[in-house]
């Protein structure tokens, strides 16, 4: 189906999707839920409907949606997201809504950024090491972008995967110390959280063994429980 206005998109996938749901119900199949995205060769949609997915299968999105406000309310910045910079897919923003515009000056900033630092970065680490495999995004990426209608893009390094892309105006970026503080707090918070995730996931392969090791008797011989 193709739409002709950007701004029918929304009531397009409604439609489609009240239509399938409505097919599935008939059948039986109402526990079924189906959530469509249309997207365009012409636009970051694609990028963005890969984002809804992804996020459907982080468990701790509701934490770093929390967070993101947190980080927001207390630095003056209208609009923040988490972006995963190789695939340019955000796996978390705040509670506000999503703007297509907005998303994709986001991954043209990623863009500039990995390859401002791909010429720059690996030239100067070749001149001064010899080696020619310069990371293109580490610890140190940062960037910041002033747009004509006074608004500030600002990018920081969160982990060696994920950036934070952040609008704000001029007039609080005066204030960029409160920020990079709050940032250093909002990093830290995010490093616990995946840390716990990994505890998690440690905790229950060592029950899963555990519980193989007691199906297994001392000579080697597996038990199978009837």
């Amino acid at each position: 189906m193709l739409v002709d206005n950007l701004n029918q998109r929304p009531r397009f996938e409604s439609r489609l999707e009240q239509g399938y749901n409505d097919d599935l119900a008939d059948a039986g199949l109402e526990r079924i839920h189906l959530r469509l995205y249309l997207t365009s060769i012409y636009d970051h949609s694609i990028f963005e409907a890969f984002s809804k997915v992804v996020q459907k299968l982080i468990p701790q999105l509701p934490t770093l949606e929390n967070l993101l406000n947190i980080f927001i309310s207390n630095s003056g910045i209208e609009k923040a997201f988490l972006f995963d910079v190789v695939s340019k897919i955000y796996i978390a923003t705040d509670s506000s809504p999503v703007d297509m515009q907005t998303y994709e000056l986001c991954c043209d900033m990623i863009d500039v950024v990995i390859d401002i630092s791909c010429i720059y970065g690996c030239y100067f680490s070749y001149r001064l090491t010899g080696d020619e495999a310069g990371a293109p995004y580490d610890k140190e990426s940062m960037a910041i972008i002033h747009l004509n209608n006074t608004t500030v893009m600002y990018l920081k390094e969160v982990t060696k995967f994920l950036a934070l892309v952040c609008f704000l105006t001029e007039e609080s970026f005066e204030r960029k110390g409160l920020i990079d503080y709050n940032f250093h707090c909002f990093k830290k918070a995010i490093e616990e959280v995946f840390d716990m995730r990994l505890k998690v996931q440690r905790n229950r392969k060592l029950l899963s063994q555990r519980r193989w090791s007691r199906q297994t008797v001392p000579n080697g011989t597996q038990v199978h429980p009837h």
